[in-house]
């Protein structure tokens, strides 16, 4: 198997880019962009580090993201398992994408950019919600935005409403196969959803 090492083979390859798929792209929050943006509450937060790459979800009941303003936005840390692999790598190495989505739609809206997390109290109290605030809030400087070609949500039906991990793995039962049984398992996700509930901010 030969691979490609040469940028221009590559493009060989592929042809020139559409004037569509250039002209779409902005450097701050444009009216519609913003709209956008705003209505979703999940996003994928791709980060870069000296260990290597990282993928973290992120999910809120609103807006997921706050605009401090156009080139600016807010991402606050909530709870999760407290591995840090994305605040980690933000720390060593600005660099971040975010794509956000909405349920229903094939249209994904991408920001790229450089980060910085703070745990300033003014900025970690504006995202207060019952009573808790997250521990820092992560802010990204945009440098881009744009939105995704929609065929690969389209090809995986991603919005179809079916759940096709009935024959799949849970949580629990991955966590016991990597710890010998020691930790997991069919009590870790029966309990699950009531621990969640009560730490999820």
């Amino acid at each position: 198997m030969e691979f490609i090492k040469d940028i221009t083979a590559l493009e060989a390859l592929y042809g020139t880019p559409g004037a569509a798929s250039i002209r779409k792209v902005a450097r701050q929050l444009t009216p519609l962009y913003r709209k956008w943006i705003m209505a979703s509450r999940l996003c994928i937060l791709s980060t870069v580090g000296p260990e290597g790459v990282d993928g973290s979800p992120r999910g809120d009941d609103g807006s997921v993201v706050l605009e401090l303003d156009p080139g600016l936005l807010a991402l606050p840390d909530w709870r999760g398992n407290n591995r840090l692999d994305s605040l980690r790598n933000i720390v060593r190495d600005p660099r971040v994408s975010l794509m956000f989505m909405i349920p229903g739609s094939n249209t994904v809206v991408r920001v790229i950019g450089t980060a910085q997390v703070t745990a300033d109290d003014d900025l970690r109290a504006r995202f207060e919600k019952h009573g808790k605030r997250p521990a820092t809030v992560i802010v990204i400087e945009i440098s881009e935005i744009y939105t995704q070609c929609a065929r690969a949500l389209m090809r995986a039906a991603t919005w179809s409403g079916r759940d096709e991990s009935s024959d799949l793995a849970t949580a629990g039962e991955i966590l016991s196969e990597m710890t010998q049984g020691e930790e997991g398992g069919a009590n870790y996700d029966q309990e699950w959803g009531a621990r969640a509930a009560k730490t999820m901010w």
